[in-house]
């Protein structure tokens, strides 16, 4: 194998490809599930901490806010409106720089704000001042700004803060692209126009075996939009109607579609919340516990278990190399002719140029008449050029043009 600048090594995978296995497992956690309530909340403290150190001093300083904790609360739910009588508590931990050069920066008062801005846009009947208590425990750290500004000009490409590793693959599975497409839909503003009764934690969980697919959804409803049972039983018809489109848009599969499978309108029970997420009622979150960055938990594929929510953008490769890794396996499976699967494994070494890991692994599945020599190149090339502007995933994680969960 020819020498390689940037240690990455192209080459065969001798495995069945997704597809062709007889069993597969895919799920999602909707954006209002008490995991990803957390990962929400401690992407948005990072994202706005990230934008207000640049606005004050124009850089980035240190911070990472991937400690998260949602404790459920207690509620009451009803047809036609319940009650919460204990809050949900949220608490905000981890680390961000509070003393910059003898001044006061206002990580507490920036973070609080930042994780109710986001949940007033996730969970819409969550009610910020009387259903949710935050609290602020992030730990506090001091810079030298003149120094940070001397290391930035020294290695304008950041060194890596740990030794860690990210991991891609693609392209999606026809379970995968349900399973996404299915919670996306259900969580759309246009969905919840037309069913507003449909609340944000819904959970879809996705089994294959041979030619066939469960697809098993919990969907929240929310008590307030609904004054009976038979109404409830008509929006959850509703939801399976608009399920079944989506599946029929990507498979010809026989699919079978479970929905709110604990119901049991024999003895009155109903999956009804107050907020339209559990977290009301005793279901507890943590950052890292949901989604992996390509926003799916998928056992059939290689993953890592690194929480990349909150983790800074600009040298925590714990979450950096995570989105490289996805980007890298997406162009290869989409620009390489011949590609059947790609899996991406990116490990860095604490201290070096984060766009230059120890080493970036492309494993790929040739398609049936193509060879791993004719697709090594193209695909070394496009990790290489994904690695030399690495510095772009910051711009667009601050941006938030990038999803991590």
């Amino acid at each position: 194998m020819e020498e390689i600048k940037r240690n990455i090594v192209v080459e065969e995978l001798y495995k069945t490809p997704v597809e062709m296995q007889k069993v597969e497992l895919v799920e999602r956690k909707g954006i209002g599930h008490p995991d990803s309530i957390a990962d929400g909340i401690a992407e948005a403290v990072s994202r706005a901490l990230s934008r207000e150190y640049i606005r004050r001093y124009g850089i980035i300083l240190h911070h990472n806010t991937d400690q998260v904790e949602v404790v459920g609360g207690r509620a009451y739910p009803r047809f036609g409106g319940g009650e919460v009588i204990k809050p949900i508590y949220i608490l905000l931990s981890g680390r961000a720089v509070e003393l910059v050069d003898r001044e006061l920066f206002p990580v507490h008062e920036v973070a609080i704000k930042a994780a109710k801005d986001y949940l007033r846009r996730a969970v819409r009947h969550l009610n910020i001042d009387e259903h949710v208590v935050i609290d602020s425990r992030i730990g506090q750290g001091s810079v030298d700004l003149v120094g940070v500004f001397n290391k930035a000009k020294e290695n304008p490409i950041p060194l890596a803060n740990d030794t860690s590793f990210g991991v891609g693959f693609a392209p999606l599975s026809e379970v995968e692209k349900i399973v996404y497409e299915t919670e996306k839909m259900l969580n759309s503003e246009d969905f919840k126009r037309r069913y507003p009764a449909v609340g944000e934690d819904i959970k879809v969980m996705g089994l294959r075996k041979g030619d066939e697919i469960d697809l098993t959804i919990a969907a929240a409803m929310v008590d307030s939009e609904l004054q009976t049972p038979a109404e409830y039983l008509e929006v959850k018809q509703a939801v399976y109607e608009e399920v079944k489109g989506i599946v029929q848009a990507h498979t010809e599969r026989k699919v079978n579609i479970f929905i709110n499978t604990a119901d049991d309108p024999d003895r009155d029970i109903y999956y009804i919340t107050v907020t339209g997420t559990s977290a009301e009622s005793g279901d507890d979150g943590s950052v890292g516990r949901g989604n992996r960055v390509n926003g799916l938990i998928t056992p059939n594929r290689y993953m890592s278990m690194e929480a990349a929510a909150g983790k800074n953008p600009v040298s925590h490769v714990g979450k950096i190399y995570n989105i490289l890794a996805n980007f890298i396996a997406r162009d290869v499976a989409e620009k390489v002719e011949g590609v059947e699967e790609v899996y991406v494994r990116i490990l860095s070494q604490i201290g070096k140029p984060i766009d230059r890991p120890l080493v970036a692994s492309l494993q790929i599945i040739p398609k049936k008449g193509y060879t791993i020599e004719k697709i090594r190149k193209p695909a070394y090339e496009i990790a290489d050029e994904w690695l030399a502007n690495i510095v772009k995933v910051r711009e667009m994680v601050i941006n938030g043009r990038i999803d991590v969960f």
